[in-house]
């Protein structure tokens, strides 16, 4: 399953920055606000219960304990003092009503006065069990504070009984709501800005960070694509200069052990390629003794005999694993040219069959005019090897099947028998490599597979292997139509 991307470092760090500030700019702006407006509204609740206390001595003695409606709105508009909204109530007697105002922000009329049906149900109980009480409630037109208080009856210099005459007054918070809207604009623009400026810090945050990771990912891609030379710059004497530290020593002693390794790859190749060219004089002179004891053999007695033939077929052997190598010495020092010919593919696989003797065990599928530019003598091999493998360690029948396209040619070997196991398929074109150690003396040298497959990239095609569903292996030669020179363009 594809793992889904994940978020950038630079994101991380601008959201972690960002979410801090949002939260601490909440948090602190949140406090001062529900601080302040506390404050804001106990002042006006303070003043307006005072002034309401200030106006209501003016009514003291009272003229009448039990007052009509007219003398109702007298206490009424002496509380209001034309600012604010009053009801004088007495059983159940009131205060008229006062004049008509208007309903903000929409203007026109809204109410009419302060009304007694206004007024909170538990704000009255308070006051008729003789208590000062207030209470903030909201209108149409904006929040407003409703104090309530009972008239007490005077007796030479001190209240001694109530009177029953409840008076009510209600005094606009606008001002104060306004003060209140504008402490908390003020909050978010303080946020915004406190934002922005973590905005701005996570970004150079990010670039003094991401610029090392940055150049560390960019050393790391070099070196993993053989640039063992790359060094990153370090810089101060943080962590990330302490991770540049690690990977230039860690680059060192890589390059270090690569260049050893190469030396000793290039040892063994020589000694490889020089043993081989010094073999093949003394194995031409083995050779023609092996043809002369061949042809004696039989003539021999038996015990000479047998060594005779022994002889001679060991020596075939080494002469074809010395050829072997000496052509695996040609790839790995990289002098392995092609000869590109015009061929035609269908004659090509007949006469590499007919050559070796293969014509009758061999079916094949040949289209007819299917031409191709490259060299025989290597395609020859590769199809020598994988048909000599095929009829020696596969089972009958064995086919030969080419297909092509404008630009590619195909051909696919396959056998009927019982095909590799999963555990051999990786390894089939590794040198030296046996599917079963009772084959160790074979007559195969083990790079049979290997030049084929190496011969195949030479022409910039591969060489790949599977088993049928049905049983046995396939082995798929694929070569482009048009074969280039690895040196250059085409011969």
């Amino acid at each position: 399953m594809t793992p889904r991307p994940s978020l950038g470092l630079r994101a991380r760090l601008l959201f972690a920055f960002a979410l801090l500030c949002v939260v601490t700019a909440a948090a602190v702006a949140g406090a001062i606000y529900v601080e302040a407006r506390k404050a804001i509204l106990e002042r006006a609740q303070d003043a307006a219960v005072q002034a309401m206390r200030s106006r209501l001595q003016a009514l003291y003695p009272l003229p009448n304990p039990a007052p009509d409606a007219g003398e109702l709105g007298e206490i009424a508009r002496t509380v209001a003092n034309g600012n604010n909204d009053a009801v004088a109530v007495y059983h159940e007697r009131r205060s008229p009503a006062g004049p008509r105002r208007p309903c903000l922000p929409f203007g026109g009329p809204c109410r009419q006065g302060l009304d007694p049906g206004m007024i909170p149900k538990g704000l009255r109980r308070e006051v008729a069990d003789g208590n000062v009480a207030w209470q903030r409630v909201v209108w149409q037109d904006g929040p407003h504070l409703i104090i309530g208080t009972p008239l007490l009856i005077v007796e030479g210099d001190r209240p001694t009984r109530a009177s029953g005459i409840e008076v009510y007054m209600m005094h606009s918070l606008a001002p104060e709501q306004h003060s209140i809207d504008r402490l908390a604009a003020r909050a978010w623009g303080t946020g915004g800005a406190a934002l922005a400026f973590a905005v701005v810090l996570a970004l150079l945050a990010a670039r003094g960070v991401l610029g090392p990771v940055r150049e560390l990912g960019r050393a790391a891609r070099l070196l993993g694509q053989g640039e063992l030379r790359t060094r990153i710059a370090v810089r101060g004497s943080d962590e990330l200069a302490d991770v540049a530290h690690t990977f230039n020593a860690t680059a060192a002693e890589l390059e270090r052990h690569v260049k050893q390794l190469r030396e000793m790859e290039a040892d063994a190749r020589r000694f490889v390629a020089d043993v081989s060219h010094e073999l093949r004089t003394p194995l031409s002179a083995l050779a023609a003794v092996a043809d002369v004891l061949e042809e004696e053999a039989a003539e021999l007695p038996e015990p000479a005999g047998r060594a005779a033939r022994l002889v001679s077929q060991e020596t075939l052997n080494l002469t074809a694993l010395v050829n072997d190598l000496i052509e695996i010495s040609r790839f790995d020092s990289g002098v392995a040219a092609l000869a590109l010919n015009e061929v035609d593919l269908a004659e090509l696989v007949r006469a590499t069959l007919r050559t070796r003797g293969w014509s009758e065990q061999v079916h094949t599928e040949l289209p007819a005019a299917v031409t191709a530019r490259l060299d025989p003598r290597r395609v020859d091999v590769i199809l020598a090897n994988l048909v000599g493998n095929a009829l020696r360690h596969g089972e009958p029948p064995v086919s030969v099947r080419l297909s092509a396209d404008p630009h590619w040619i195909a051909l696919e070997v396959r056998d009927h028998g019982p095909g590799l196991d999963g555990a051999v398929l990786p390894h089939v074109f590794d040198r030296f490599y046996k599917a079963s150690a009772a084959r160790t003396r074979s007559e195969g040298s083990g790079l049979g597979l290997a030049i084929a497959r190496e011969n195949a990239r030479l022409h910039r095609g591969d060489l790949s292997v599977t088993n049928a569903p049905d049983g046995g292996a396939i082995f798929a030669l694929r070569l482009p139509r048009r074969a280039h020179d690895p040196d250059g363009g085409p011969e």
